[in-house]
């Protein structure tokens, strides 16, 4: 249904008739109702640089060597608006301009020295959000003026959902963070222990918290990821997933502040059509998040297993063997993790210590035979095993990465022998044709016990017992031949991939940017529902991204930053 116009704090939202240019006036407006929150921004570098945005610049000598010491690591990146986790989202990729440092080498002086330093796809604008008053405004400004706005929270959007627009919602400093032993969403009389999280708190606080109250927060694997963000919002996998489901099946209930300019609290008593859209429909679809509250576990030990060797032509694929061979059993005794050609992280909090060792003895068996290394361990509670082994395992930041995936059914990949020979000669081919390692998951809710039709994710995540992912890196200053080259590796694999589980699908925060087909693969049989609710709560489509329900497609000015793969592939 479409509204003529929606009643606000005495304001009324109503359709806007085409873009205006907001003026002085209005901007300082904005300024002074979100209390001087309102800041203009410039690419994280700005300060290394003498040119920026075409005009001469002052460097920051100061500034820029914060800036260099920072650049690759998470904690630094999540803290600035400009940031985020994979800086070509920083740049505009089809113009090739941007402001980038070497990742390899941030202090490397050639890459601001007779370089130019460009605004790129960074909203020049930002609100910094502390409150749903702030959300409020902002959403009136974009419902007067008709511009282009986008939502950030830690800059772990690999797609570039977060960036563009004239005008950005950053919920980074929306840190709440609560414990309640019995938690009752509103409207109904059960009770969960739950955490309440707000939309920019990372895991590492959410993690440290946890251990703090005696409990586990299922969440994943990345100190910086904003558990209420697009991680909870787009299905949230963690290596807890095999037991106790995705984070969409945790969630208990959202606070929200809707397109149409109310603030809603929803779970399955109140607005649970919204609910349902929102454990899957992804972030930046439906509103802005404020906050999630999720279903915690009482502190749990875990059984570690943490194997490496060397990697070499004559050893990946025999390792890889092993992990298809062994993986279903693993699914069925609750083992979940990350592995690849020549690793494996996983924990179990099932079996016995005993138990772990006789589980994995075969591949601690292979690693010690290539001059590996191999502990299998009792660890006292998740936060343990994170700090001891995930932040040193993180992915890398401030480098430009391209990522594509597939969800790997369980039946016939883990189950046949055909279907299994064919799951390693993929990933074999990956390594011989690409040198591309594939990145393993098993982190699927295979044992979980799913009510069919309370998430709006694609089945796939249902049936699967794998997450294949890969990556590829290009050089800061890569030439827009080389980016093209680079997209080009990453589709030719996720066509393999497809070609493979032509059925499945992939996970909508970790797959390619340029996926085809992308309402079937990231949602399935539940995308129509999903667009009329998009259609419901968003009438006059003032929030739009890449690849997201009720995507107006690329033909946008928005999106004029993005590579045309289509004509030239």
């Amino acid at each position: 249904m479409f509204f003529l116009g929606i009643a606000i704090h005495g304001l009324l939202f109503r359709r806007v008739a085409a873009l205006t240019t907001p003026s002085d006036e209005q901007w300082a407006q904005l300024n002074q109702t979100v209390g001087g929150r309102l800041y203009t921004s410039l690419p994280l570098a700005a300060s290394c640089f003498s040119t920026v945005n075409g005009s001469p610049s002052t460097p920051n000598a100061t500034e820029c060597a914060l800036v260099q010491q920072g650049y690759t690591q998470p904690d630094f990146r999540s803290t600035h608006y400009s940031a985020h986790m994979l800086p070509q989202w920083e740049t505009c990729q089809s113009t090739v301009q941007r402001c980038l440092l070497n990742s390899n080498d941030p202090s490397d002086p050639t890459a601001w020295e007779d370089s130019e330093c460009w605004q790129g796809a960074i909203a020049p604008r930002y609100v910094d959000v502390r409150s749903e008053d702030d959300v409020l405004a902002a959403l009136s400004f974009v419902n007067e003026t008709g511009i282009q706005f986008s939502i950030k929270a830690s800059g772990h959007d690999y797609k570039g959902r977060s960036s563009f627009g004239s005008l950005s919602l950053w919920t980074r400093n929306l840190d709440s963070l609560t414990y309640s032993a019995d938690f009752k969403p509103e409207g109904g009389n059960e009770s969960y222990p739950a955490v309440t999280i707000g939309a920019g708190v990372p895991f590492e606080d959410v993690y440290s918290f946890a251990e703090e109250n005696n409990i586990t927060v299922v969440g994943g694997y990345h100190q910086t990821i904003a558990a209420s963000g697009g991680w909870v919002q787009a299905g949230g996998h963690s290596i807890l997933s095999p037991l106790y489901g995705l984070g969409v099946d945790r969630v208990l209930q959202y606070k929200i502040v809707t397109l149409d300019g109310v603030v809603r609290t929803v779970n399955k008593f109140q607005s649970p059509d919204l609910f349902w859209a929102l454990r899957g429909g992804a972030g930046s679809t439906f509103g802005v998040v404020l906050e999630s509250s999720m279903l915690v576990e009482p502190q749990m030990s875990l059984r570690v297993a943490s194997i490496s060797f060397t990697q070499t032509a004559d050893n990946a694929r025999g390792f890889l063997e092993l992990l298809v061979n062994n993986s279903y059993k693993w699914g069925q005794e609750g083992w979940g993790g990350h592995m690849g050609p020549a690793t494996l992280i996983n924990v179990n909090p099932l079996l016995t210590l005993e138990e772990a060792q006789t589980s994995v003895q075969s591949v601690v068996d292979y690693a010690l035979a290539q001059n590996g290394t191999a502990v299998v361990e009792d660890l006292p509670s998740w936060q343990t095993f994170f700090s001891k082994y995930v932040e040193s395992a993180e992915a890398s930041v401030g480098v430009q990465t391209i990522l594509g995936s597939r969800l790997i059914p369980t039946n016939p990949f883990f189950t046949d022998d055909d279907g299994q020979e064919a799951l390693v000669d993929l990933m074999v081919k990956m390594v011989d044709t690409y040198a591309v390692n594939p990145y393993i998951i098993q982190g699927t809710p295979f044992l979980y016990n799913y009510t069919e039709g309370t998430t709006s994710v694609t089945p796939a995540w249902r049936n699967s017992l794998w997450q294949i992912g890969f990556h590829e890196n290009m050089a800061y200053n890569a030439t827009l031949d080389t980016m093209y080259a680079q997209y080009k590796i990453v589709n030719n694999i996720t066509s393999w991939m497809r070609e493979l589980a032509p059925d499945s699908g992939a996970y909508f925060n970790e797959a390619n940017p340029y996926e085809p087909d992308h309402e079937v693969t990231f949602w399935g049989d539940n995308y129509p529902a999903l667009l009329e609710l998009k259609n419901k709560y968003d009438p006059f489509k003032l929030l739009d991204c890449w690849m997201c329900v009720g995507w107006q497609g690329p033909a946008d000015q928005r999106y004029s930053c993005y590579l045309n793969i289509s004509t030239n592939y």
